[in-house]
């Protein structure tokens, strides 16, 4: 595979994420397996001793205690999967930090759940808590917290958090690691008469790469899949961050030269951290409807007035992030609003003459505005 700049950049990178999927770490039948596990970690300390910080997002979790427990399927209850978690959390940090232990490095665990990256001050702490690991040359693990988080507060799958966790760490690579090749424009196992083999996409420079692309769910470990890899590469990318698609197998070949897989180039203008958590990460508390010559202000980037509400629903307050719609309801942007819904009721359709002086401020500033394409 001839070198792209893409590859170039993410195989020199000096800080990056490599999130490991449930599929190349357990199996449903022995539960953690330790060989695979130490030729991973055999790679990235190949990689650290190039010169690289990595953070390790590490699914397998919940794959690790289901053989322990007896189990002979993936739990789909909420309450076995958090009692599988416990087991396999504490098996696979032990896994982990035996592995690395061999070159002398010390582990560290990162539980998160999807509230200490929606929750401004908790994305703040749990970026601080990266931060200081990598300064103590320490290898933080990170997973996402399955023994407490809910359905309706989790990330969804470790390909979403690995994606998050790269843009919250500032690292100028992700690397997506499981038992897919890279991105495909079908289903490469399916052969169908008459039908051309799925083909392997090897570079995604935009969305125009991606007509035609048929992304499929998970498999019996993990919750992930190709879509949920494909929509974190997008997400990951959107923000700044390039990212590498490729086989747990291909490891080595993925952290050293990049030259396998699928390569996503990223935004050439990185989003700032605040920026990429009003459009990616914090939950939006409200809706804001706003008329056409808003939705055009709004589209250039300019401030949010009260003249340009239609409506208001939801209960938010000062400094919650809220969605911009149009009248069809269609979500144009999201943002920081500067008023309580009870204060933006009042304000909807008057201009800033007719509004009292402590009401006067946009109702969503320009620099805490993200469009939404």
């Amino acid at each position: 595979m001839t070198t792209s700049p893409v590859r170039t950049f993410i195989s020199s990178a000096r800080s990056i994420v490599v999130k490991i999927g449930s599929s190349a770490l357990t199996d449903l039948r022995d539960g953690l397996d330790t060989t695979r596990l130490d030729r991973l970690a055999d790679a990235l300390e190949t990689r650290m001793r190039a010169g690289t910080d990595v953070i390790v997002v590490s699914s397998g979790a919940i794959g690790a205690g289901i053989a322990p427990l007896g189990l002979k399927r993936r739990p789909t209850d909420l309450a076995t999967k958090q009692a599988a978690a416990s087991v396999g959390q504490l098996a696979l940090a032990n896994a982990w930090g035996t592995s690395f232990a061999r070159y002398g490095r010390t582990v560290g665990q990162v539980l998160l759940t999807a509230d200490d990256i929606s929750n401004r001050a908790h994305h703040a702490n749990a970026q601080r808590t990266l931060d200081r690991l990598r300064s103590l040359h320490a290898v933080a693990v990170v997973n996402e917290n399955d023994t407490v988080a809910t359905n309706e507060i989790r990330f969804g799958d470790n390909d979403r958090l690995a994606a998050l966790v790269a843009h919250l760490a500032g690292a100028d690579a992700l690397v997506l690691l499981s038992d897919v090749d890279g991105l495909y424009d079908g289903d490469p196992r399916r052969v169908i008469d008459g039908q051309p083999p799925a083909r392997l996409v090897k570079e995604v420079s935009g969305p125009e790469d991606l007509d035609g692309v048929i992304a499929g769910a998970g498999g019996a470990l993990g919750t992930g899949g190709m879509a949920s890899k494909l929509a974190a590469a997008r997400l990951a990318a959107d923000s700044g961050v390039p990212v590498l698609l490729a086989a747990a197998a291909e490891a080595d070949r993925a952290l050293a030269d990049a030259s396998v897989g699928t390569a996503f180039a990223g935004r050439p203008e990185r989003l700032s951290a605040r920026k990429f958590w009003v459009r990616h990460a914090a939950e939006t508390s409200g809706r804001l409807m706003l008329d056409d010559g808003a939705v055009q202000a709004v589209s250039r980037r300019r401030s949010l007035l009260a003249a340009g509400l239609v409506a208001t629903s939801g209960r938010f307050y000062d400094g919650d992030v809220v969605e911009l719609v149009d009248r069809h309801g269609v979500i144009r942007a999201r943002g920081v609003v500067s008023y309580g819904a009870d204060d933006v009721a009042t304000m909807l359709g008057r201009s800033t003459s007719e509004l009292s002086a402590d009401l006067r401020r946009p109702v969503v500033h320009a620099d805490d505005l993200v469009l939404v394409h």
